[in-house]
Formats: structure tokens, C-alpha cells, sequence
């Protein structure tokens, strides 16, 4: 039940960020976005210094 409450609090939480602050939210997902985007490409260079 805990971790149902919790989640459901997370989701109320961004929801309440995105309607007050939508360029900030904005800003999070994309920096999100960009840290994964930059991971993959560190596991690619990586990967391609390895096999070569």
C-alpha cells in the first residue's frame, strides 16, 4: 500500500510542476533526455574503442 501511495504522490507532484512551471519542466525533460542521449553515446565510443 506504501508504494502505491508513494507513487501516486510522484504523479501528483509532476503534475503540480507542470501546470506551475511548465518551461521548467520543459528544461528537466529535455536535460533528461540529453543525459541519456549522452550515455549512449559514451557507451558507443567506448564499444568502438574497444573492438578497434
Amino acid at each position: 500500500m506504501p508504494k502505491k501511495l508513494l507513487i501516486w504522490l510522484v504523479i501528483a507532484f509532476a503534475a503540480f510542476y507542470l501546470f506551475t512551471q511548465p518551461r521548467g519542466a520543459a528544461d528537466a525533460v529535455g536535460g533528461a533526455f540529453s543525459a541519456v542521449g549522452d550515455a549512449f553515446g559514451s557507451v558507443i565510443v567506448f564499444l568502438s574503442a574497444l573492438f578497434n
